[in-house]
């Protein structure tokens, strides 16, 4: 497995990480997949606590149990489920990170999260509380490096500005290009690095039929799927070849994956040691793929 430097921590990551999310409610299943990730050189574990409603949290402390040196494990903070199930609200507070933070320790159970991240976020949150809510958990002890998860330009400059984040977690895929108008290569300048999820765009461009995608129409995810066969052999599926794309930018530390199963996740883990695109094939890519500006958060 391939390992890159997280931004301007000490941190070495896989290439290929585990998007918890996609874990289900079985612990043994899920213990079984998360030690099949480590087995298959995967380290970089991210999850939040809102999924699952804390749940996730806790299958991936109770599978980490023992090995928890071995791994590094992200959370995010900053949305809160509403108690009639409604919905999410959104509350960026020093006084929630902070508060919050016990919870996530208490249900992964460790006494340090490696990455914490805010989950979300507007130009018009307080980001200075923001802000110094982590640089305070950094101090206690209790987080080793903080970022965020954005995808909106007008947020990632202000934080790129005035923080000491390490990372961005943002979706990016041959069928959403929106990160490579301006924040890869920003983040890149400021040693940030990009934690991609969405890569193969819900199963998109890992076999699953054709259906629409953001603004792309079916007939544009069809013409995708079959550029991405045509750049793919033996030694690399269509999936890989998707994988291998949103890794290509220099920005990109880890893929956050998610894996259901363990077929999937054996793919998955095996792209890290496909041939990378050649520059000929990432071209050809680039040239066909649709590219979308983010027209707004600007």
């Amino acid at each position: 497995m391939e390992y890159r430097q997280l931004g301007k921590s000490d941190l070495n990551v896989s290439i290929i990480g585990l998007g918890c999310m996609s874990l289900g409610y079985d612990h043994k299943l899920n213990a079984q997949i998360l030690h099949r990730a480590m087995d298959l050189g995967i380290n970089f574990f991210d999850t939040a606590d809102i999924y699952q409603t804390g749940f996730n949290e806790e299958t991936l402390g109770k599978a980490m149990r023992g090995v928890r040196q071995q791994v590094f494990i992200a959370s995010k903070v900053g949305n809160v489920p509403r108690p009639d199930g409604s919905g999410l609200d959104w509350n960026p507070s020093k006084s929630h990170i902070i508060e919050s933070v016990k919870g996530s320790l208490r249900r992964l159970q460790t006494d340090y999260l490696d990455l914490y991240q805010l989950h979300g976020g507007t130009i018009d949150d307080p980001m200075d509380e923001t802000i110094e809510a982590f640089e305070q958990l950094k101090k206690e002890g209790l987080i080793r490096w903080y970022g965020i998860s954005s995808i909106r330009p007008n947020v990632i400059r202000e934080y790129v500005s005035r923080s000491a984040m390490v990372s961005n977690m943002m979706q990016y895929s041959l069928l959403d290009r929106r990160p490579e108008e301006e924040a890869l290569d920003l983040l890149h300048e400021n040693q940030i690095s990009v934690v991609v999820r969405g890569a193969v765009a819900k199963g998109l461009l890992a076999g699953k039929p054709p259906a629409s995608y953001l603004s792309a129409s079916i007939k544009d995810v069809t013409h995708v799927q079959n550029f991405l066969k045509e750049v793919s052999s033996s030694e690399r599926t269509p999936a890989q070849s998707a994988i291998r794309f949103a890794l290509a930018h220099p920005a990109v530390a880890t893929l956050a994956l998610g894996a259901s199963n363990l077929a999937q996740l054996e793919e998955n883990a095996a792209a890290a040691k496909s041939p990378a695109l050649s520059d000929a094939e990432l071209k050809f890519l680039m040239e066909r793929a649709p590219m979308e500006i983010y027209e707004l958060h600007r």
